[in-house]
């Protein structure tokens, strides 16, 4: 073996450089798993200090915050492949299809039994790495029903997307305790009207 091919050489399993997407796809795998979202272990099996992940992402929440977004975002996206309705009514399949998610998936149920006072700050935040980026891709929904279907929002987007998130917030999660409440249904009416369906959709 020659000088440098034994510079070259690292142990098995281990990456040449790890990535901040990497960090977000271990983070991803143990939340969707159930598991605590341990940082030390992510940097371990990425031969990573831990430091170089809280540079990338500030603290744990930050990297919970990454891995949040990136479901939300991925759940936003699909919902609306797969919705037939157009209008006012698509944005409100869009939006019932996640709010289900959120009530229903037991990942997402667990982690925030688990950890409900983090949970509630990570996903409520208006500076966070969440509700921002939720808002946009709402907003972004709503032009898009605008210019495809010829919907006429009874507010202007990005007002409309900021209260309909907010309404979600306070309808899914219970401050009182920082767990899930779970009220979809009534969600769903208050959101309907908001956008200007005289009645609401049940499902």
């Amino acid at each position: 073996m020659t000088l440098s091919s034994q510079r070259t050489t690292r142990p098995p399993g281990r990456p040449a450089s790890a990535t901040r997407e990497q960090v977000i796809e271990y983070a991803r795998q143990a939340f969707l798993s159930g598991k605590r979202v341990d940082i030390q272990a992510i940097a371990g099996q990425l031969g990573l200090s831990r430091a170089s992940i809280y540079r990338w992402f500030g603290s744990r929440d930050g990297v919970l915050g990454a891995v949040l977004a990136g479901e939300f975002e991925t759940l936003l996206t699909h919902a609306d492949t797969r919705r037939r309705s157009t209008g006012a009514h698509r944005i409100l399949d869009v939006l019932y299809r996640v709010n289900c998610w959120m009530s229903d998936n037991e990942p997402f149920r667990r982690y925030f039994e688990n950890e409900p006072l983090s949970g509630l700050r990570i996903l409520t935040a208006s500076d966070g790495p969440v509700q921002p980026l939720v808002v946009g891709m709402v907003r972004e929904l709503i032009i898009r029903v605008e210019q495809e279907d010829g919907y006429h929002p009874p507010l202007e987007p990005a007002l409309l997307a900021y209260a309909l998130i907010r309404l979600g917030e306070g309808f899914l999660y219970n401050d009182n305790v920082a767990g899930i409440r779970g009220d979809v249904h009534r969600l769903h009416e208050v959101q309907a009207a908001l956008l200007g369906i005289p009645e609401a959709i049940t499902d």
